[in-house]
């Protein structure tokens, strides 16, 4: 587990109270306000976090050269894997619009790239933490068997750790544009990797946290990289309805998911717009340390003891300062339809994200005119829906690519009784 790095002074300038000094220091860029350039005017990088590899190290300073720029690469050997796989350090933009260095996989077929380079797939994983060791990066080899499902389909696959995991910082847990940028920006970091032979057209995957990546991805997709052309968008269980999800979650064994996203937050928005000796008891504030010493297992573990109220201060949308942050980043609260089609997928059986929130999510989507389609798997759980809605998933996909019709015509065979939606 990491030590806690030193507090220096707010990203954004603010005054920090000392409730909130403890995130806000996770926040930053350590060293930033205290190493001394070198006479060259470089300065040492920012260590890899205690237990990851030197790949982790950040340079310094920043080159200013935009999104997607490639900081650092390696490749890595992963048993079984249909390709070459690649860890990158990039580019990317936080929800403030700071340069920040993200870590990735960049996953290439074993085939020969196609006229104009791979599809590509960008993946926006689930809740697993917001500590640098969550940062999915340093397991290559996790889920080999889904990563060639898609890799034998001919499309290269990115895998976004996202701001704050293996990087300084802590994870904007829930903030929805930095996650989207991330997913979205490592497309363009696999385009400035040679060896990758990326093309410009991509899909996003995302499941869970990363589906609420997904339909941020789709929200903000078209305008933020015009120089990509978003395909198609895959949402698993994505949250939203976030005042119903946050009454729901208060009795759950997954309560501990607000306590991350107050931290969170604050660690995206900084103390004055996210203040959270507002929204946090004392007792939940000398526990924000454990949200960097492990990864969901571990917050659960220290949280368990205490119940809600003994953590948190009650209703933040009753709050001026929060309430705005929520529906910002809540899907259910988009005023526009995107260009590209959407799939949302969720299990019948969903136990952490509410099938009726995706349902009203749908309603509300199609009454913007958003190419939507909703497949709700039988008795499936939250994680459970994965493994029958794969294949599924895939054969979409591959009709965004091939420029098939949307709504798709499709019907997905992955189980008996698939409930489907489209928008009329």
């Amino acid at each position: 587990m990491g030590a806690q790095r030193p507090f220096c002074a707010p990203v954004d300038g603010g005054r920090a109270t000392r409730a909130s000094a403890v995130v806000l220091g996770m926040a930053l860029l350590v060293g930033a306000c205290g190493s001394s350039p070198s006479p060259s005017g470089t300065r040492a990088p920012i260590p890899a976090p205690p237990g990851l590899p030197s790949f982790y190290a950040v340079p310094q300073p920043l080159p200013t050269t935009g999104a997607g720029t490639i900081l650092k690469s390696e490749r890595i050997a992963v048993s079984g894997l249909h390709g070459t796989a690649y860890r990158v350090m990039y580019l990317s933009e936080s929800v403030t619009g700071r340069p920040v260095p993200v870590t990735g996989l960049v996953v290439v077929p074993d085939r020969p790239a196609p006229a104009g380079g791979y599809p590509v797939v960008t993946w926006g994983h689930g809740t697993n933490g917001m500590a640098d060791q969550c940062a999915p990066s340093l397991a290559p080899g996790s889920d080999v068997p889904l990563a060639n499902d898609l890799l034998d389909q001919g499309w290269e696959v990115t895998a976004s750790d996202y701001q704050g995991e293996g990087t300084p910082g802590l994870l904007p847990y829930l903030v929805g544009v930095s996650a989207a940028r991330n997913t979205i920006d490592i497309v363009r970091a696999a385009q400035h990797l040679g060896a990758a032979h990326a093309s410009d057209n991509y899909v996003v995957w995302g499941h869970s946290e990363g589906g609420q990546t997904a339909m941020f991805a789709l929200h903000i997709g078209p305008s933020y990289a015009p120089d990509l052309h978003l395909k198609g968008v895959v949402a698993g269980a994505p949250p939203s309805q976030f005042y119903a999800i946050y009454q729901f979650l208060q009795t759950s064994p997954y309560r501990y998911y607000l306590f991350m996203a107050a931290g969170g937050f604050n660690a995206a928005y900084g103390n004055r717009a996210a203040p959270l000796n507002q929204v946090l008891t004392p007792l939940g504030i000398t526990l924000l340390p454990a949200l960097d010493k492990g990864c969901s297992d571990y917050v659960a573990q220290v949280t368990s003891k205490y119940t809600l109220s003994q953590l948190t201060k009650g209703d933040p949308f009753a709050l001026p300062t929060w309430k705005p942050l929520l529906i910002a980043n809540d899907p259910g609260t988009f005023t526009t339809a995107s260009s590209a089609p959407l799939l949302i997928i969720q299990g019948g059986s969903d136990e952490q994200i509410p099938v009726v929130s995706t349902a009203l999510l749908a309603t509300h989507l199609c009454t913007l005119g958003q190419d939507l389609e909703r497949w709700i798997y039988p008795g499936q759980s939250h994680a459970g829906v994965i493994a029958p809605s794969a294949n599924d998933m895939i054969h979409w996909i591959a009709d965004r690519f091939a420029g098939g019709p949307d709504p798709d015509p499709y019907a997905p065979t992955g189980l008996p009784g698939i409930q489907t939606k489209t928008c009329p």
